[in-house]
């Protein structure tokens, strides 16, 4: 049993890396800026990393906060925190004032891993530990610092926090474990056909679970050649392209829809990108369609989970898309799931219920809200919040969050098939719709609109209503020069509805 216990111990986030060090320790694995670093160095860098700050006096199980853009040197913390046996808070780097505050103070961070010019938004009398940019940073100290040899981490301790992303009340840190992430890598890497030849570039926040967890930790664990960026820049996501030193692309709706409406995009030579990757926010399939259209060989995946699971739950493929194009796929490897009705009971195919969720990769709760965690998690699974619909094949569609499913004069309304609707008007650059407080109709759908070009109420109405049953099609239409979101994407929907229910 002794010996069981032991070999449990390899399943760890940062064992990723170190296997494919002694597998390939010469191959690039991460190119940032003008710096490069081999399998090998990488993993010599993680251990120092780990070794610095157990002597700075943290102790096993102790929390780190992570502040800071996109760097090797913000992977480098990460997998040191790993390594160490510490756990890991990513903070969104725009976060400030009180809502900064909260997430540190709630995890209790005995440290914070910050970007040097970030320093001055924490409050006062935190630790920090520069990652970069100075010389007692934890880049710098690298070099006068030996290789950890301490306690290792074992499957199933803590490794990283991961606060949801707070659009409907205050962020939870889901707890996720070395054991879950590794599994939820293994169903990444086997639904998402990463390989050793994969040349990904990494350009969203490295804070957000999926850029990190779903493509950049997989495609170290494959041996691929990464390029990280600091964000998506337009301009270095095409040259890159071009220059035959990235192939495949992660990035949500709202990056792919600023690419493809660039006026140099079709005339871009893009034959070296083989596979594209969307999700984090639903993609409107209007958008799909055009994107397909002008990359008709480029493979599509649709990736779609939450920061609880790890955060991938279900992929719709390249090979899976024809006449499912709003689907997000089936459950990966080592997920299950289902759809139920509020009283809990299964639904049968066809009908909306919510998902639930039976997996290694779940996270084990929320750290110190035991009402929330047991909440969501009951009668042995995982409930997502999100409304679904089961086809006979087990392709799911998503609805809606259960929070943003309208009541329109007794009538429950999807907010995603009026935005499909509305996707469809070339005037419409991106919208999102909400229920506001309606005396004749409870709530009232509407749609809250980017406009392109010249467009007005009256012409997005009538085109909804020749799309949609009368009841769902907005009774109004507001315009604004963007939508709310937070850095994977997503609307920000309760914001929308507390400006305009407060206008």
């Amino acid at each position: 049993m002794a010996q069981l216990t032991t070999a449990g111990r390899s399943i760890t986030v940062d064992g990723t890396l170190r296997r494919s060090a002694r597998r390939t320790p010469e191959r690039t694995a991460i190119h940032y800026r003008d710096r490069s670093w081999t399998y090998a160095a990488l993993d010599d860098a993680v251990s120092r990393a780990a070794r610095m700050l157990r002597e700075s006096g943290l102790a096993h199980g102790d929390r780190v906060g992570a502040y800071g853009h996109n760097s090797d040197a913000y992977l480098i913390g990460f997998l040191a925190c790993a390594r160490a046996g510490l756990v890991h808070v990513p903070v969104n780097q725009n976060l400030t004032g009180d809502d900064l505050e909260y997430i540190l103070e709630q995890s209790g961070c005995a440290l914070v891993l910050a970007d040097p010019a970030l320093t001055g938004n924490l409050p006062e009398g935190v630790r920090v530990l520069p990652l970069r940019d100075s010389d007692d940073s934890l880049l710098a100290r690298l070099a006068t610092t030996q290789p950890y040899d301490g306690e290792e981490a074992r499957g199933e301790d803590l490794v990283q926090l991961l606060y949801t992303s707070g659009t409907t009340a205050l962020p939870k840190g889901a707890m996720l474990t070395h054991r879950a992430l590794v599994h939820e890598y293994l169903s990444a890497i086997t639904a998402l056909d990463l390989s050793p030849g994969d040349r990904p570039v990494h350009a969203l926040p490295l804070y957000h679970s999926a850029q990190l967890h779903v493509f950049l930790l997989p495609c170290l664990a494959v041996g691929a050649q990464n390029t990280v960026l600091d964000a998506p820049d337009g301009d270095q996501l095409l040259e890159l392209i071009e220059e035959g030193r990235a192939d495949s692309l992660f990035a949500p709706p709202t990056v792919w829809v600023s690419l493809a409406g660039r006026p140099d995009f079709a005339d871009r030579d893009l034959s070296g990108l083989r596979k594209a990757y969307y999700g984090a926010s639903i993609m409107p399939v209007p958008v799909l369609e055009r994107l397909r259209e002008r990359l008709p060989r480029l493979a599509f995946y649709n990736c779609f989970g939450q920061s609880e699971i790890g955060p991938l739950a279900m992929v719709l493929g390249p090979d899976e898309h024809k006449g499912r194009m709003d689907s997000c796929g089936r459950p990966v490897l080592f997920v299950e799931a289902k759809l139920v009705d509020a009283s809990g009971a299964d639904v049968p195919d066809g009908e909306r219920g919510e998902i639930v969720y039976r997996s290694p990769q779940l996270c084990e709760g929320y750290w110190n809200r035991p009402e929330e965690t047991a909440e969501a998690f009951r009668d042995g699974w995982f409930h997502s919040g999100d409304l679904a619909v089961r086809d006979a094949d087990g392709y799911f569609t998503i609805v809606d969050r259960v929070k943003d499913v309208i009541n329109s004069g007794g009538v429950l309304v999807a907010s995603r098939q009026v935005e499909d609707a509305l996707y469809t008007h070339e005037g419409v650059a991106e919208v999102a719709v909400i229920g506001l407080p309606d005396e004749r109709w409870i709530e009232a759908v509407t749609a809250v609109v980017v406009r392109r070009g010249e467009v007005t109420e009256a012409e997005l109405l009538a085109h909804a209503r020749e799309k949609l049953a009368r009841f769902k099609a907005p009774k109004q239409v507001l315009f604004v020069d963007r939508l709310p979101r937070n850095a994977s994407g997503k609307i920000l929907k309760r914001e929308l509805r507390d400006r305009f229910t407060r206008a």
